[in-house]
């Protein structure tokens, strides 16, 4: 090998050995990669604060409900029947119809139970006819016998006979109020106030007493009632705030969201369900606007206490660890304070705090993941619930002069265009 080629490996080596010791030099784990902020300063990725949502807590009055599952039931409801044999010859009612009380529904064909009352009425009056009769000859036989003109005998005999005839005109006003009650029956009223349900027959039909269907069934709308069960636990609960006022109940639809009508508590079952360890409770409603139907199922709370100035904070930010519940509170230096709290009650927005929170503290609500006890937070502008902060931005923004941000992407997307189009053009 020649001098000159000699040099020239020597040099080539030479530069590799000195690029390996400049890359060597400059590597880091990327776990250490550094950051640097304004002004020169330096921090790591895990100094970040973690982005985070928070909200206050405070003084409120919160009402203690106890849920439980119901049924509608009507108020009173009344199968119409006939209580006379006979033709329907008319119906006065339209189905779905709200009637008043004594409300005429249907009539029956009252030809032979208006000549049963007229024959009673005949009968009473030939026997007043005979007792005036007896009553006169007893007038007599009562001078004759204080004139010893008859004997006492026969006038004893004739009293015992205007004694039989008064009965017997007593049984006949009870023939006579025995009939008409029997013509009573042949117009069907309503026995109560409410709407018709379907029609059972028709007119023209012939009825019996002891049908069982009926002509209509009869429902009391307004006022309704709710059955509904709780837990047996909670009975001495219920008691106890029953004995003081009455307790109000509100029932809900399917949503269990939009109360649909609000009523009082009005009895508690004398026992206990023991196949199901529940009691049961009535509850009834004005019903008004008619969302109430019978046989409808709801969901029913019933109010028994409120709580007054009471601390409380989102549902969110109550988590449970091994040692129980706790929530993080935010320090004035915007560092997380893990602190253990006791729970009285809770539900799907907010929750009763008896100790470890007080009344203005912040609470963290989203985030947990990433938090610690003493970690920095970022707290996110918005409602509890928002979306978060966004992490500081990455390599593919820059800073304006005037201070905002500018994304660097639309430039390098810009610049892989005029590639691809330089490319093509290329022969």
């Amino acid at each position: 090998m020649n001098p000159g080629a000699r040099y020239a490996v020597y040099g080539a080596i030479a530069v590799i050995l000195a690029g390996s010791v400049y890359a060597i030099r400059n590597w880091q784990p990327s776990g250490q990669q550094q950051q640097q902020r304004p002004g020169g300063r330096f921090r790591t990725a895990q100094d970040q604060p973690v982005p985070t949502m928070a909200a206050g807590a405070k003084l409120a009055d919160v009402p203690v409900y106890l849920d439980g599952v119901g049924t509608t039931r009507a108020l009173n409801t009344v199968t119409v029947r006939s209580q006379v044999d006979g033709k329907l010859i008319k119906i006065n009612f339209k189905e779905g119809q709200d009637v008043e009380q004594n409300y005429v529904l249907a009539e029956i064909d009252d030809t032979l139970y208006q000549a049963q009352l007229d024959q009673a009425v005949a009968k009473k009056a030939q026997d007043e006819a005979q007792l005036a009769n007896a009553r006169r000859d007893l007038e007599r036989y009562v001078r004759l016998a204080a004139t010893n003109a008859l004997a006492p005998q026969q006038a004893d005999t004739q009293r015992s006979l205007v004694a039989q005839f008064e009965a017997l005109v007593q049984a006949d006003q009870a023939a006579i109020d025995n009939a008409r009650g029997i013509l009573t029956y042949t117009k069907i009223v309503a026995p109560i106030t409410g709407r018709t349900g379907i029609r059972q027959v028709d007119a023209g039909n012939i009825l019996r007493s002891g049908d069982a269907t009926g002509i209509v069934t009869l429902t009391q709308l307004k006022p309704i009632s709710v059955i509904f069960t709780l837990p047996q636990q909670q009975l001495s609960q219920v008691s106890a705030a029953m004995a003081q006022r009455a307790l109000a109940v509100e029932v809900y639809g399917a949503d269990n969201k939009t109360a649909l009508e609000r009523g009082t508590l009005q009895v508690v079952d004398n026992q206990v369900d023991q196949t199901t360890g529940t009691i049961r409770l009535k509850a009834e409603f004005p019903n008004n606007d008619l969302f109430l139907w019978p046989g409808q199922f709801l969901n029913v709370r019933l109010l028994v206490d409120t709580l007054k100035q009471v601390v409380v904070v989102p549902t969110a930010a109550v988590q449970r660890g091994p040692a129980g519940m706790f929530v993080y509170v935010v320090r004035d230096d915007n560092t997380a304070s893990m602190r253990p709290v006791t729970v009285a009650q809770q539900d799907e927005t907010q929750a009763v705090i008896t100790t470890g929170v007080q009344a203005g503290d912040r609470v963290i609500t989203t985030g947990f993941n990433q938090l610690s006890d003493g970690s920095r937070v970022a707290i996110g502008e918005g409602e509890p619930g928002a979306t978060p902060a966004g992490p500081p931005r990455t390599d593919q923004q820059r800073r304006r002069p005037d201070g905002s941000v500018q994304s660097d992407q639309p430039r390098r997307d810009g610049q892989r265009r005029s590639e691809r189009e330089g490319q093509s053009r290329t022969p």
